[in-house]
């Protein structure tokens, strides 16, 4: 499918399965709720330096995001899978499972993002400053392609040890296009940050009708994005 095709199917994804729709909007409001709410407490404890407060605030609302962070992403997940598969379809809501794929996408996660670092390490005290800063720039980028192709890779049968095939990710990155990918990224960033924007001068007005239309913005890019990256890859 071409870059335009995929974006114009995206955009109205979301709404081709709109009880999942609501059930995730539902989610990603409390989710934007505890946040903020978990922000404001913590803030409200240190005004007046009462350390429990923060301390409690801070672990509770932490839970609560973790739990539906992981729910959210693992529907994602099976966003991309039907993405792949090309089904117009919306996947099933089974919050065990999917929140146990989303524990997988974290791990997944650490493990693209600590290499880079390795190796920053280790070229911050084999090359000059400038040579390292380049190196590292580019192991940063292909292992941030290389993180979306093993989520696809996981999408596609929910193995891990798929995923962490390193190699094949950083492969399916020629075989998807880079700069098809680069585009991509581009353009789902354009989209997140003008929405994100407007949802932050509003949470400066009034933090829960902010935290409200975050969890909701956040849910619309999490279809919008798992479709369209779906579909991209399923033109490997």
């Amino acid at each position: 499918m071409e870059l335009g095709e995929i974006f114009s199917d995206a955009l109205v994804y979301p709404f081709n399965n709109i009880k999942a729709l609501i059930i995730y909007l539902v989610l990603g409001i409390i989710l934007g709720i505890a946040v903020s709410g978990t922000v404001a407490a913590m803030a409200s404890g240190v005004a007046v330096n009462n350390l429990w407060a923060v301390i409690g605030s801070g672990v509770i609302g932490f839970i609560v995001a973790l739990v539906l962070g992981f729910m959210i992403t693992g529907y994602e997940l099976d966003i991309i899978k039907y993405g792949i598969e090309r089904s117009s379809r919306g996947p099933e809501i089974d919050f065990i499972r999917q929140f146990f794929n989303g524990v997988k996408v974290f791990v997944v996660q650490i493990v693209y993002m600590i290499i880079p670092i390795i190796i920053a390490a280790i070229m911050a005290i084999i090359f000059q400053h400038w040579l390292s800063t380049i190196i590292n720039f580019i192991v940063s980028v292909i292992f941030g392609l290389a993180l979306m192709m093993a989520q696809c890779r996981l999408a596609k049968t929910e193995d891990l040890s798929d995923a962490l095939a390193i190699g094949e990710a950083i492969g399916d990155i020629s075989n998807v296009g880079i700069v098809n990918l680069l585009i991509f990224i581009i353009a789902i960033a354009l989209i997140s940050v003008v929405l994100l924007f407007i949802c932050g001068l509003i949470a400066q007005w009034n933090s829960i009708v902010g935290g409200i239309l975050i969890g909701i913005v956040v849910i619309y890019l999490v279809f919008f994005g798992g479709r369209a990256l779906g579909l991209l890859y399923s033109n490997v």
